[in-house]
């Protein structure tokens, strides 16, 4: 099913607030101390409106379930969030930070996805910034057929408003090709924070470590996995840049911001600590990572439709939640979006052949709960 029905939020009716400079540091170091974020669904009624009731569940299930972050209105929201003649993206930014401030203990990073041309994404960046939104995930999307040197200039006039994290999106779900010497320039941009390494391609995101390498900023700005493909050991990895002089720079990938951990949240973070563990010398955390490396690709490949290039990856995510119950059905923004013939049987088969990956238990010990 489809819809472009809008929500019924009026976030515009929120005064604008900036976060106190205190604030805005403990988020970014928070964020570059590393973690689990979770790109976040959308939740329709049948009806084609927000759920919000489920829409907060969701959001309650990523916070107890441990994340650092959530990342609203990217890739895994539908990019149509950002389309003004929906009016959805002030409701659904405004959802999510109003559920995490039910949790003023957990020091939850909020991220908000931008899209658009220079003037769009500033004023994105600007009503995030105003319902407290701590960084902002800068999208190669929606700007048409521009060169890096706009896409630099935009990345500095949404950094007057929000701490940016640069964000290499993979061809297949809109995103283009960028040179190594743009993760250089980006990163040498004082307002960059982050860089989440999503183009699918492990050359391309070698680019972006010997950008970084190259940077006079380079250890300032937190390199994120977004490769959804290669987690474990996009976690694992000790990359090498090489830095100007001839000398060698040594990057991690100190979390992850992504689509697949839209689902399975609480064994994302357990994952994410075995990895840091392994990294320290665990030898038995290795082990089972290792195991787990190719399971987790196989389900990643399953959910996000490699096979039929990514046409169902959305759907895929949706179904995951749809069977463990927080989401009610498979609507969508875009009438493309949907599961590929093949696809749920596909579902079926990871479902079976691998329940460590799952937390259903969890998800269902709390489900009413979030459901309230």
């Amino acid at each position: 099913m489809t819809a472009t029905s809008t929500g019924t939020s009026a976030a515009a009716s929120i005064p604008a607030r900036t976060a106190a400079p205190s604030a805005t540091a403990d988020a970014v170091g928070r964020f570059r101390a590393g973690g689990v974020i979770p790109a976040h669904p959308l939740a329709l009624t049948a009806e084609g409106r927000i759920d919000e009731r489920r829409q907060r569940a969701l959001s309650r299930y990523y916070v107890e379930a441990g994340s650092l972050g959530l990342a609203v209105a990217v890739h895994t929201t539908q990019f149509a969030v950002h389309d003004p003649a929906r009016g959805l993206l002030a409701p659904v930014l405004e959802l999510a930070a109003e559920t995490v401030a039910e949790y003023p203990e957990r020091d939850v990073v909020l991220v908000a996805g931008l899209s658009g041309p220079t003037e769009q994404a500033v004023a994105e960046a600007e009503l995030a910034a105003s319902l407290g939104y701590d960084l902002c995930l800068l999208a190669p999307h929606g700007v048409g057929d521009v060169d890096e040197n706009y896409l630099l200039e935009r990345a500095r006039a949404v950094g007057e408003v929000l701490p940016v994290i640069g964000f290499y999106l993979q061809l297949a779900v809109g995103g283009r090709y960028l040179s190594r010497d743009f993760w250089r320039r980006l990163a040498d941009v004082p307002s960059v924070v982050g860089i989440k390494a999503a183009p699918f391609d492990r050359y391309a995101t070698l680019d972006v470590v010997h950008g970084l390498a190259s940077s006079q900023r380079g250890r300032d700005v937190a390199l994120y996995t977004g490769n959804d493909d290669h987690i474990v050991m996009d976690l694992l990895t000790s990359f090498t840049g090489s830095a100007p002089g001839g000398g060698v720079e040594r990057y991690e990938m100190v979390g992850g911001l992504l689509g697949q951990w839209a689902v399975w949240v609480r064994e994302a973070v357990r994952m994410h600590g075995l990895a840091r563990a392994a990294k320290a010398g665990d030898g038995g955390a290795l082990a089972e990572l290792l195991r787990l490396n190719p399971a987790l690709t196989d389900a990643n490949g399953v959910l996000f439709d490699a096979a039929n290039a990514f046409v169902g990856c959305i759907a895929g995510v949706h179904e995951v939640l749809r069977r463990q119950g927080l989401l009610g059905n498979l609507v969508f923004l875009d009438p493309r979006e949907g599961l590929s013939p093949g696809q749920l049987e596909e579902i079926d088969r990871i479902w079976r052949a691998y329940p460590e990956l799952r937390d259903d238990a969890f998800v269902a010990e709390n489900l009413d709960r979030w459901l309230r």
